[in-house]
């Protein structure tokens, strides 16, 4: 079941994010950086998200397992806890976020994340060209989904 993130279960949303991320990043990131991102931490980063507008959805099978954020046509933070990784879980809330996009939908991921292109490659996601530059080594890029018809 995907159901909105409120105050009710934005507790379970933030470990989701905080598990997530931290296991997505430490083998980039300096521990320290790494350690910042608490329960706490992003329990406050993704309150700032939805004050923002973004709709930020949570996936539970029947326990929390997975967080995804959509503002407009941008599709975000899509993480699956790292023990449920590998069961569908990211495939069924990346086709639930496309299907929530006015547009054709659009996400940005880290360029060494070989795991998540190859997710959004299968499902149909194209690079565009865009790159943003977050570091000496760090780059992100952009994808498009491209077998958009509404």
């Amino acid at each position: 079941m995907i159901i909105e993130v409120n105050d009710s279960n934005l507790a379970s949303a933030a470990k989701i994010h905080s598990e997530s991320w931290k296991e997505s990043h430490e083998s980039f990131c300096s521990m320290s950086f790494i350690e910042q991102h608490t329960v706490e931490h992003q329990e406050k980063y993704l309150r700032s998200e939805i004050e923002a507008g973004k709709k930020v959805y949570l996936l539970a099978e029947p326990e929390p397992v997975g967080i995804v954020s959509v503002h407009e046509s941008r599709i975000e933070n899509l993480y699956v806890l790292p023990d449920e990784q590998h069961k569908g879980y990211g495939t069924k809330l990346l086709l639930f976020a496309v299907r929530q996009c006015p547009r054709a939908p659009t996400l940005w991921i880290l360029e060494n994340n070989q795991k998540a292109y190859s997710l959004y490659f299968k499902y149909g996601f194209r690079k565009t060209g865009k790159k943003s530059r977050l570091s000496e080594s760090l780059s992100e890029i952009e994808m498009k989904f491209t077998n958009w018809a509404r």
